[in-house]
């Protein structure tokens, strides 16, 4: 059985915070190098969750400021 890549893997964690409530719209994530070593990968894996992430509108970066979780209600559908 192949095993999910990291970035995917990570990428669901987040957005699985963002559904329970862990993580709060308007929150500043952690920067992709504080990221990298919280889920021991590198950078550019990190930076391939952030792409997958704002591809799903779960995130939205502003350059020099950060990365922020938008509000679930643009993105999530109900189940």
């Amino acid at each position: 059985m192949p095993q999910t890549p990291d970035y995917i893997r990570i990428s669901d964690e987040i957005v699985s915070d963002v559904r329970s409530g862990k993580v709060q719209p308007g929150e500043k994530l952690p920067s992709i190098a504080d990221m990298g070593d919280r889920f021991e990968v590198s950078s550019s894996t990190i930076q391939m969750v952030y792409v997958r992430l704002e591809a799903l509108r779960v995130i939205r970066r502003h350059q020099g400021k950060g990365v922020f979780v938008t509000d679930p209600k643009t993105w999530m559908r109900e189940p």
